[in-house]
């Protein structure tokens, strides 16, 4: 029998890697890289066997001539390495990932697309350079659309992380599962709706999503100097009580969000906190407990970290995590 043993939430730049140099709040950024190093200790010592890997597409692997809303990899899995992150080959769970990507659909009704041979971007690759770097793990990559309207509803993704908690405890062979949410929090990035471009800059970004798959690196030089031209837009008030409510157990709260009022608060970025949410969820939404969390204009997000012990709390009930009293709702 397979168990769900740790989980981890962590924000994610590929700006630490690339301007680390130009970084100004060098006090914030140690901090945050400290915090993804003791996650990666908890984690190493929580004995995981396979981490469910659950982020975004920043139009790497999936471009807009194909965008489900979940996607898992159910066999060959390359990271594309840009901005420093790890490329190449990564090692999948093949058996568990063709487990979970069966039992989604036949038993938990999840119409769930796989990939035998499953591209990746810094939404997930930035976890395994810091998060899983020297460990001896396996991944089950499962990629959420967070940046190509219409995205799945937050309700439809904390759904989802309660149906792979309920999934993965009938895998036949004993595995110790951790699952990792990449993303957030939050942070605008000057992408626009690809059904409606405004301006040559917003033009060029729907074209390099429509049709970059073959050659993404000729839209790479460009795209970055629109992301690095962009002013931060950190909403720290907004950071502060997601974080509580994950602390609290109540991150199922978001689900009262809609992908509008979300992007108004919190930027589009913020879309991505759909993975921590179905992370949190497939951990029973018991208490995390937060490491850092470093708001770094430099790299346009309020940058996060927290881990969820499962053996360290009690999961709360299914009606307290959606429900749970929080001003967030309000």
């Amino acid at each position: 029998m397979s168990e769900i043993v740790f989980g981890v939430g962590a924000s994610h730049s590929t700006l630490m890697n690339t301007h680390w140099d130009q970084t100004v709040h060098r006090d914030r950024a140690e901090r945050f890289r400290e915090a993804l190093a003791a996650a990666r200790a908890q984690l190493s010592d929580a004995r995981p066997d396979t981490v469910v890997l659950v982020g975004s597409n920043h139009f790497r692997g999936f471009w807009l001539d194909l965008i489900p809303s979940f996607t898992i990899g159910v066999g060959e899995c390359v990271a594309s390495g840009e901005s420093g992150t790890p490329g190449g080959p990564q090692p999948v769970d093949v058996p568990l990932a063709r487990h979970l990507a069966t039992a989604l659909v036949e038993e938990a009704g999840f119409d769930v697309a796989f990939s035998a041979r499953m591209q990746i971007d810094h939404g997930q690759s930035h976890a395994i350079q810091y998060l899983l770097d020297g460990l001896d793990v396996q991944i089950v990559p499962l990629t959420v659309n967070v940046f190509a309207p219409p995205l799945p509803t937050i309700a439809r993704c904390e759904a989802l992380g309660r149906a792979v908690r309920q999934v993965v405890p009938a895998f036949p062979q004993p595995r110790r599962v951790a699952v990792i949410g990449s993303g957030g929090l939050s942070h605008r990035l000057p992408w626009p709706d690809w059904r409606d471009p405004h301006g040559d800059d917003e033009e060029f970004i729907a074209d390099a999503w429509l049709n970059g798959r073959d050659d993404w690196q000729r839209y790479d030089a460009r795209r970055r100097e629109i992301i690095r031209a962009a002013a931060a837009a950190i909403n720290t008030d907004f950071d502060e009580e997601f974080l509580s409510m994950l602390e609290a157990g109540h991150a199922g709260s978001l689900t009262s969000y809609t992908t509008e009022r979300l992007e108004e608060e919190a930027g589009n970025g913020a879309q991505e906190l759909r993975t921590w949410l179905i992370m949190a969820a497939a951990l029973g939404h018991a208490p995390a407990r937060r490491l850092a969390y470093e708001p770094i204009p430099e790299w346009l997000t309020g940058m996060a970290v927290a881990v969820i012990d499962p053996a360290a709390g009690h999961a709360v009930t299914e009606a307290t995590a959606v429900a749970g009293a929080s001003r967030i709702t309000t």
